[in-house]
């Protein structure tokens, strides 16, 4: 499995931004222009909390592992596994989604004497930070699931085969 990469998450981010305030911006110009959902932070939010958790509790049970304790359940690789490609993917839509409401956002930083629009560039800035937080936490957690590397690389030599 590859690791998530920084670079690709803020192209992702960049290319949504910029196509979502040009989007914006014509959409404006032909009429009223699209609203930026209040429930859109809180969704990202409770996705970044159940990632965190998720980390949280699987470093709790691989720390109680290396310390033997008695009482220690084991980490399912499965479920381990699992638990990255689900921060892999929030990682990916989130960056997605987060560019797509900073695009609008940026848009509506012109217009912030309007109380509505000034509402909307708000909830587009929270869907941004927490857009932020939900890659910080999928980071997290696919850093708590990374295995050690293997000092003999014999996977190469079988896979170039």
């Amino acid at each position: 499995m590859r690791e998530l990469r920084i670079r690709m998450l803020a192209g992702v981010f960049v290319v949504a931004g910029i196509l979502s305030w040009a989007g914006a911006r014509l959409w404006n110009s032909v009429g009223t222009l699209p609203s930026v959902p209040l429930a859109a932070p809180i969704v990202l939010a409770v996705i970044a909390a159940v990632l965190l958790a998720t980390a949280l509790s699987i470093r709790a049970r691989l720390k109680a592992q290396r310390e033997r304790r008695p009482e220690a359940k084991g980490v399912d690789p499965l479920m381990a596994a699992r638990a990255v490609v689900f921060g892999q993917a929030s990682a990916l839509v989130a960056a997605l989604v987060s560019g797509m409401y900073g695009g609008v956002g940026a848009f509506l930083l012109e217009s912030l004497d309007i109380p509505a629009r000034r509402d909307q560039a708000i909830y587009a800035g929270f869907s941004v930070l927490t857009g932020f937080g939900v890659i910080a936490a999928a980071i997290f957690l696919e850093h708590v699931c990374k295995l050690p590397e293997d000092d003999d690389d014999t996977s190469g030599a079988a896979s170039a085969a």
